[in-house]
């Protein structure tokens, strides 16, 4: 019995404070040791056979969590959800979206989750902090169906500025999703990015062109300064940098973390410049001309 107390306090612990009866079951209990936790307050309902450990104040993630474990093992965090956890969105009030597979019987509304059927391949499988939950390509072309244009490219910039967004990854969900709605604004941002090498960034495919086109010197990319990985940097002038795709970003803790460390990067002698993808758009010129008297100093 302790043993099995044991293992059900590991559990919750890694599952947000949730768990599934069919977990409970497998870890050794009866449905009548789950009906006496019900009943003695140490087990509490969220949804239908999914339970909060010893405490119903649920964290976020929590929530997230135990909307996907009640519509089974192979049900993903998705679409506007599954865009906040990855830092894409911001985190909205309203329904959690869960996607099951399509086909399933029995895939009942609940209260505060809005599900989803639909066709989820093994690719489109992932986990982030502890939830399952769609991969980040799966997560814009879905995003894609629910929200406007704008929305969708202030998500797919984003994902660009976290270095998440990968084009052979999109270009395999487009290829799975024939028919969907999705096809054609994914297709129409995928087009505007020139299809640059595999696990480049598009943004900072368009900053090296930019600098080539400029006549500036050519920056060591992706190198870590502090043991932190910037963008690009010119080491002899100790000059960083940073690409931001998105210049209201969406996700707040990404936003605080990139504006702590510059100042972090000026007390060890190293200056930084952000440059945003509006700014190559519309102030090439300036921007060029910028970087040229910061090399110079």
């Amino acid at each position: 019995m302790r043993e099995r107390e044991r293992c059900l306090f590991r559990l919750a612990t890694q599952q947000h404070g949730v768990v599934a009866q069919r977990q409970l079951l497998e870890l050794g209990f009866t449905e009548k040791a789950i009906k006496a936790r019900l009943d003695a307050c140490r087990l509490f309902a969220i949804h239908r056979e999914v339970y909060a450990v010893g405490h119903s104040r649920l964290s976020r993630n929590g929530r997230r969590l135990a909307a996907v474990l009640a519509y089974g093992e192979r049900a993903l965090l998705s679409h506007r959800t599954a865009a906040s956890l990855w830092g894409l969105a911001r985190a909205r009030r309203g329904p959690i979206d869960v996607t099951a597979p399509a086909g399933r019987q029995g895939l009942r509304r609940r209260e505060g989750i809005w599900i989803h059927r639909g066709r989820l391949h093994a690719d489109d499988r992932t986990e982030e902090g502890g939830i399952p939950v769609t991969t980040v390509a799966r997560t814009l072309f879905d995003f894609a169906e629910v929200e406007p244009l704008p929305r969708l490219e202030q998500a797919w910039e984003e994902a660009d500025r976290l270095k998440l967004l990968r084009v052979r990854e999109m270009e395999q969900v487009c290829e799975r999703g024939y028919g969907r709605r999705a096809l054609k604004p994914i297709r129409r941002l995928l087009a505007a990015m020139e299809a640059p090498p595999e696990g480049r960034s598009p943004l900072e495919e368009r900053f090296h062109a930019f600098c080539r086109d400029h006549r500036l010197p050519e920056p060591a990319r992706n190198v870590h300064v502090l043991d932190r990985e910037v963008d690009a940097l010119w080491p002899d002038a100790r000059l960083v940098a940073e690409l931001d795709s998105w210049e209201h970003h969406s996700h707040r803790a990404a936003f605080e973390r990139d504006r702590a460390r510059d100042p972090q990067f000026l007390i060890a002698g190293y200056r930084t410049i952000r440059i945003t993808s509006q700014r190559l758009d519309r102030e090439a010129p300036r921007l060029a001309a910028e970087i040229r008297q910061l090399l110079k100093r």
